[in-house]
């Protein structure tokens, strides 16, 4: 199973470390399912780190390696240059549907607004991933 992790998604797993987020990551690590990125998520999680409030909550060493284990270690596509099968509420969130429509990939959101768009392939939390990951083992 393939899946692309809003970025939303894997500041929460660096933030708490027992949550399912951080499960979800360990899950990847283990093999259970093909982690997708494009070089725009990786943009967007290294600005992301960068921010005042996350600052002094996550090493800018951690986010470093973060970042260079995904590059190393997830599969990497381009960013799509189709537009989305359909547009989110958030336009600045259109990227992650097209980068999960053409990976043909489950997209993990924790956005609400991301959680209510039909765009013709899954869009679910974490908690709703972690529990079709647990169906398939």
């Amino acid at each position: 199973m393939r899946a692309v992790l809003d970025v939303n998604v894997i500041v929460s797993a660096l933030l708490s470390r027992g949550g399912t987020p951080a499960s979800l990551l360990r899950s990847w690590v283990e093999g259970e399912f093909e982690l997708v990125v494009s070089p725009g998520l990786l943009n967007e999680l290294t600005r992301v780190f960068s921010y005042a409030k996350l600052l002094d909550r996550i090493r800018p060493d951690e986010a470093r390696s973060i970042v260079e284990l995904f590059e190393g270690s997830a599969t990497v596509i381009e960013d799509p240059s189709e537009p989305p099968p359909v547009r989110s509420p958030d336009p600045g969130d259109d990227y992650l549907i097209a980068l999960a429509s053409r990976a043909q990939a489950v997209l993990v959101t924790g956005d609400e607004h991301l959680l209510g768009v039909e765009a013709g392939l899954p869009i679910v939390s974490a908690a709703a991933f972690r529990e079709m990951l647990n169906r398939r083992s």
